[in-house]
């Protein structure tokens, strides 16, 4: 019952392979509401190497997307300050969806359906490696977090709030 389970192309593979960024696929038990947890477990890897995709608005209602450590929550108000907002949200599922061409659960920062800024938590760039929504639920790609700075333009903030 073992069998390689075969992943087929998503907007963000796509996007990676056009862009010639080397990454490696690891697909998943995918769990309902099971998060960076699962999936770290899952995979065998450290929570914090598992970079979760988050897709918010700022005050104008303007998507942004944030990447942070999967044991990390962002603080609002630190992320709002970095980026010269007055505040910024989590937007509502179905338009988090709207924005980004993904469900929820399964938001990669790679091949969005709308071009959004994204920004990184600073400390995720020291990472050897990360573990990053493939475009899919119960899919993620191990890519060099560089990639992030290099190929996708994201730019880092101190946003994580404090353990």
């Amino acid at each position: 019952m073992a069998k390689k389970e075969h992943v087929s192309e998503t907007p963000a593979t796509a996007w990676l392979r056009k862009h010639a960024v080397v990454f490696s696929e690891h697909p998943y038990a995918y769990e309902e509401h099971g998060g960076t947890a699962v999936s770290s477990r899952e995979l065998g890897v450290p929570e914090h190497d598992v970079v979760k995709t988050l897709v918010m608005q700022d005050e104008a209602a303007r998507p942004l997307i944030v990447l942070m450590h999967g044991d990390r929550k962002v603080s609002t108000k630190n992320l709002a300050r970095a980026i010269g907002c007055k505040a910024v949200e989590p937007c509502k599922p179905e338009v988090a969806q709207r924005h980004s061409g993904f469900l929820v659960g399964g938001t990669s920062p790679f091949g969005t359906k709308k071009a959004m800024p994204v920004y990184v938590e600073e400390s995720i760039l020291a990472l050897g490696k990360i573990y990053i929504n493939g475009g899919r639920r119960g899919y993620l790609v191990g890519i060099a977090p560089q990639v992030l700075v290099d190929v996708l333009g994201a730019k880092p903030v101190q946003c994580a709030l404090a353990d």
